[in-house]
């Protein structure tokens, strides 16, 4: 098997199988892809398009053609030396519906289910009417109001001889010792008989064993036509549409281990862990031995059979202690590892973590894995390609058009306090009762109040600058203890002074001292149990508050939006972008590196022509002024203010510049009208998401339907024409320099210490928007086509449109890697002095390993040295004087240029600029073995 160089990810679903990517393994395999690296592909919720919400971890997913067609995709890869990465889900499953055995045997046999340690459930609630009892927050409207009209209903199942309560798509079973009263509704003598058996069971020793065999006698009677009838019969005592029904059906639910609720409540009274706060995405307790043992046995099985050559963990954050679970994972893939088959042992089996790192935040080096999946390295070259110079304009341009601050950290400050005090409450609230134990447990702290507690707590997570900390027994890692002190710190500067004294206890609670110092017991579980909910809770909270709020409030620019990003930092010098890279390839060599995902707010072409603003800001804001007075028309007044709001508009005009497409012509009627669907969708999501004027839970129908026709109007109406017109136009002014940003993310991900991600279908422009539009189906025909074909650089460069010169970069720089593999996963990063009148705008560095080297050289900031016209190549005499410093070793040294088949010699310490990339605007210098 070929060493691990390069990934291809692929979003597999029932439209899109195992079997669909069997047929495509030649073209990624000339591409230069070592690992197809797969979305999750154990059994998911029906008809699922992403595969995170799993109902069964134990079979691969039959949509996607079962265990089978993996096996027939693997031995594919193997054929050409090939390997597979797979994108596992180890902190929640779906939940609610029909599919997840283990959830609805937790239902039917509440905490005696043997499945009930396997989620997170505290079954010791405050609420009287949750005390023992599982919230089930499924039901359309409020509980009663359902009952009364008819929308829970009595169900069997015949042929396992199940009882369940219906709402819809959600079944919900009736526990086993419930089963007697409603026999007894039937007119039948033997299942009258069998009633007193299933009463039997409120007392029997072994109740769970033995339901399963009254339950299949129960079966075996309904094999009778009458029998059944006279069940069924009995079923319509509980129509609840009746007087008598609905107390019989009410008193019935009330006897269950679950109390079923209006989904609005989760927000409050949740006494579960859900996936931040989706209620359909049960938390798992993957920290208890048997539990992880269960829901990855499947996963080990795979690994064992070389089936398997790496695993993502998704959202690892979310897991009660991430240390502890990844090294546990490590220790299990490397005993697996030499028993696998002799062909497929690895000499190092990967494990990567979804990760978002905060500013100044690293990876812990103790976990025992390769890194993160790239979210990091996505951002630093971001900040690259932005020109600082154009932050001040922009960012006074959105406070005085939009009215609102451009201060990203304040906009995230209050998305907190709306997400902790809104759909996280519930999951606050268990934070700020458990801290309540551990002051309770302390005679000299059992004075302070709960509302001290919310007070002090909920500023604290509101200031907070990463996702979480890391709390282990001997208390919280010095690596974030800074983190911690920053949100003291900003807590401190909002809060009265009377509850300073406050943060001083919740900074020992939590894990400011060793637990193995709280005394044993009552004590030490309650601390223990507050640091873990406490760090279960500020991970949600960023992604809600940041990426889910806060990145559709505020946009200063854009491309400076998205996952993982930190949007209140602008820009960053070259020189910070060499020292992340160093650090990078001392510390996690083979980190995964992307510039697109599926999460993904804007895709990677997309950010790259935003970027383009920051260098034409004053342009920018010129053309939006215009912009505005001509769109004066395609606005409403509502008693909120113009529909779409100043900022929602501001959003949308970004949005169009950054994704529009190359060949749209304005007058386009049948492209605009797809270019126009997208959009409308991309524009629902961020509205909602924004939560200003409209939301997700509570829809403002009026101000949703002045947006779109804002939108359409705009996109495709008459009066929208000049507007449009306008903005196409400026979208191409921004496309050259925007495509050569996009060339150069590729060639740097490609090039610089770590393992490069390829999205599927990126290897042409991807001018996507966030989910659905990034995940829509990849024309993989005109992809293989292209790269069948043997056009020149040159000729690629001048029809650079149709991205086929991005695809081309793609294959020769990963021939490159799979040729000299040692070089970009362990080789040294020199960063080059570049000197001249262009020196901020050429970025270079080396890479070398035992005397193999390689010299890159990419330009930024090039809308200046590209002019007005559409060649992506810059004339030489722009270069003017910029040289690059080489290292002494490369003296009189013959290297050859990768991308246009030339060498040339360095004769002196330096390399001019234009020299180097003579051909092609960005360069690959390398000296061949």
């Amino acid at each position: 098997m070929k060493a691990l160089t390069s990934t291809l990810r692929l979003q597999f679903h029932r439209d899109f199988t195992l079997d669909d990517a069997l047929s495509l393994i030649d073209y990624f395999a000339r591409l230069g892809i070592s690992h197809i690296y797969a979305s999750p592909l154990l059994t998911a919720r029906p008809g699922s398009l992403h595969g995170y919400d799993v109902i069964d971890p134990t079979h691969i997913n039959p949509e996607l053609g079962g265990e089978s067609a993996l096996q027939r995709l693997v031995d594919a890869l193997r054929e050409r030396e090939m390997g597979l990465i797979l994108d596992i889900v180890s902190n929640h499953m779906a939940v609610g519906g029909t599919g997840n055995a283990w959830w609805l045997d937790v239902l039917e046999w509440g905490r005696n289910s043997p499945y009930a340690q396997f989620f997170d459930i505290e079954w010791n609630s405050p609420d009287p009417l949750l005390d023992g009892l599982l919230l089930v927050p499924f039901l359309g409207n409020d509980y009663g109001d359902v009952l009364q009209q008819g929308q829970i209903t009595l169900r069997l199942d015949a042929d396992t001889g199940k009882l369940y309560a219906e709402h819809y798509e959600h079944h919900f079973p009736i526990t086993p010792p419930s089963y007697g009263e409603i026999l007894r509704a039937a007119d039948d003598a033997q299942l009258k008989s069998l009633a007193q058996r299933f009463d039997a069971l409120k007392t029997a020793p072994a109740p769970y064993s033995a339901a399963q065999e009254l339950r299949a006698e129960l079966a075996r009677l309904l094999e009778d036509p009458q029998t059944r009838q006279a069940l069924e019969s009995g079923l319509q005592c509980y129509d609840s549409t009746t007087t008598e029904g609905f107390k019989r059906l009410h008193s019935l639910l009330e006897r269950q281990h679950y109390r079923l609720a209006s989904w609005r409540t989760a927000a409050d009274d949740i006494n579960w862990r859900r996936f931040f706060d989706i209620n359909e995405l049960g938390g798992l307790r993957v920290e208890r031995p048997l539990v992880f043992e269960e829901t990855h046995t499947k996963i080990f099985e795979l690994i064992g059979k070389g089936l398997v050559d790496g695993l993502r963990i998704d959202h690892v954050d979310g897991l009660a202690n991430p240390r502890t679970y990844c090294r546990r994972l490590r220790r299990r893939v490397d005993r697996l590892n030499p028993i696998r088959p002799a062909s497929t042992v690895l000499e190092h089996f990967p494990i990567y973590v979804e990760k978002i790192l905060g500013q100044g935040e690293q990876l812990h080096g103790d976990w025992g894995v390769d890194g993160t999946t790239g979210y990091e390295f996505m951002n630093q070259v971001s900040l690259l390609q932005h020109d600082p110079a154009g932050e001040p304009i922009l960012r006074s341009l959105w406070s005085e058009v939009t009215g609102r601050t451009p201060d990203f950290l304040e906009e995230a400050r209050q998305a907190r306090q709306l997400i902790l005090t809104g759909p996280l409450a519930g999951d606050f609230e268990t934070v700020a009762q458990a801290l309540l134990q551990v002051a309770r447990s302390d005679l000299m702290t059992r004075d302070i109040t709960l509302g001290a507690i919310r007070r002090a707590l909920l500023e604290l997570i509101v200031h907070f600058p990463i996702y979480r900390t890391y709390i282990g027994t001997a208390g919280r890692a010095k690596e974030d203890e800074p983190f911690l002190q920053q949100a003291i710190e900003g807590a401190r500067s909002t809060l009265s002074e009377a509850d300073w004294p406050l943060l001083s206890h919740l900074q020992r609670w939590l894990g400011g001292e060793n637990l193995r110092s709280v005394p044993k017991g009552i004590a030490r579980k309650a601390r223990r149990y507050a640091c873990t909910r406490f760090q279960q809770l500020t991970s949600p909270a960023a992604a809600k508050a940041v990426e889910d709020t806060a990145c559709y409030r505020s946009a200063v620019l854009l491309s400076r939006n998205d996952v993982g990003f930190d949007p209140q930092v602008f820009s960053a010098p070259i020189e910070a972008f060499h020292k992340a890279c160093q650090e990078r390839a001392e510390r996690f060599p083979r980190n995964l590196l992307t510039t697109a995902t599926h999460d993904h707010k804007r895709g990677e072409d997309t950010r790259a022509r935003l970027a383009v603003i920051s260098e034409r800001a004053t342009w920018f804001v010129e053309k939006v002024q215009r912009w505005r007075e001509l769109a004066a028309a395609l606005r409403q007044d509502q008693p909120e203010g113009p529909a779409p709001s100043p900022a929602d508009e501001l959003l949308l005009v970004q949005t169009l510049l950054g994704s529009w497409p190359l060949e749209l012509a304005a007058d386009d009627a049948s492209g605009m009208q797809a270019y126009c669907e997208r959009t409308l969708k991309w524009q629902e999501k961020a509205i909602r998401e924004a939560k200003l004027r409209t939301s997700w839970s509570t829809q403002n129908t009026a101000y949703e339907s002045a947006c779109r026709a804002y939108t359409e109007g705009l996109l495709l109406g008459e009066q929208g024409h000049t507007l449009r017109t306008e903005i196409a136009a400026a979208a191409g002014t921004l496309a050259t320099a925007g495509a050569l940003n996009g060339l150069v993310q590729t060639l740097l991900r490609m090039t610089t210490p770590g393992v490069p991600d390829l999205y599927q279908g990126a290897e042409f422009w991807d001018f996507s928007l966030v989910d659905p539009d990034n995940r829509r189906p990849v024309d993989f025909a005109a992809r293989r086509h292209a790269l069948a074909e043997s056009s020149e650089p040159l000729e690629l460069i001048e029809r650079w449109q149709d991205g086929h010169i991005k695809q081309w970069l793609i294959a020769r720089t990963l021939e490159l890697r799979q040729a000299y593999p040692l070089l970009f996963t362990a080789g040294r990063y020199l960063p080059l002095a570049v000197e001249g009148e262009h020196r901020d705008q050429l970025l270079a560095f080396a890479r070398e390993h035992r005397g193999n080297w390689a010299l890159i050289v990419a330009p930024r900031f090039t809308s200046s040295l590209l002019g007005d016209g559409s060649s992506l190549q810059i004339p030489a005499a722009r270069w003017s004087d910029t040289r690059i410093h080489v290292p002494a070793e490369l003296i009189g040294v013959s290297l050859y240029s990768l991308f246009a088949d030339i060498s040339l010699v360095i004769e002196q310490a330096s390399l001019g600029a234009a020299l180097a990339l003579k051909s092609l605007p960005l360069a690959i210098l390398y000296k061949k073995a």
